[in-house]
């Protein structure tokens, strides 16, 4: 990724407001991109948090930034998240939001993706989100207004790149999956999915990128991701379930 790709605009910081004041809310994947990016947004929005990722050490550098507490958890086992839920449940006196950002990327032709490898991608992208609702629900029912986001991608929305098969059907579940956990948990708990395009993570630092397709022809930050989360989280987004909010510098129309 050239210097050009990773300009970020002026704006690229974050001016706390306490919207979240008294939320409880688990945010996986919270040890790098955007589940990191989001944890402490959220945590200068005063959100108490509890944070999932397979990945202990960073994980508990984010947890000591953010004043959360850390759960080293793999979210495609169901027992152990079901677990560490009860435990952050515990620890905040309920749940009252999800940011589900765990995810995972594999690039490649279909013909070398083995079906091993497609199957690894649809349980982190897709059942994972799937468990961790399952493991937070009766928390969530029991708050009065709660909250679940999903990063779902741009290519669940627009699967038009080479190589991104796997990738592109589990992100499409998510966007779907989105809509079907909201027709169902509403009233009670609002559902949506934020849609990303290129964003400068580590999860993206190996792939041959081009900004061709978006038209302001650059990546985002994490902290643009975040925003748009702590929008769909916010008391502003009130009128919101179901949605597929696409954050992708144009790429959807371009």
């Amino acid at each position: 990724m050239t210097d050009a790709m990773r300009t970020a605009p002026c704006w690229d910081q974050h001016k706390p407001s306490e919207r979240l004041r008294g939320r409880k809310i688990l945010v996986t994947g919270a040890a790098s991109g955007i589940g990191r990016r989001t944890a402490e947004v959220f945590a200068l929005e005063g959100a108490s948090l509890a944070l999932f990722d397979r990945s202990a050490a960073a994980l508990q550098q984010v947890a000591e930034t953010t004043g959360g507490s850390a759960y080293g958890v793999d979210v495609t086992d169901e027992a152990a998240t079901m677990k560490a839920a009860e435990r952050a449940a515990a620890a905040m006196g309920g749940i009252d939001g999800i940011v589900n950002a765990a995810g995972i990327v594999v690039s490649g032709p279909v013909g070398e993706v083995d079906a091993a490898t497609y199957q690894r991608v649809l349980n982190v992208n897709l059942l994972g989100p799937y468990i961790v609702v399952r493991a937070c629900l009766n928390w969530l029912q029991a708050a009065p207004f709660a909250t679940i986001v999903n990063i779902a991608s741009g290519q669940g929305l627009l699967p038009n790149a080479p190589n991104m098969t796997a990738y592109a059907a589990s992100k499409g579940g998510v966007v779907t999956l989105t809509r079907a956990l909201a027709a169902e948990l509403a009233p009670t708990i609002r559902v949506n999915s934020v849609c990303p395009g290129i964003v400068d993570t580590p999860m993206t630092a190996g792939l041959p990128l081009s900004v061709a397709p978006y038209a302001l022809k650059r990546v985002a930050s994490p902290l643009e991701i975040a925003q748009v989360i702590l929008f769909l989280t916010g008391n502003e987004s009130a009128f919101m379930t179901g949605a597929a909010i696409a954050v992708d510098g144009g790429r959807t129309f371009h």
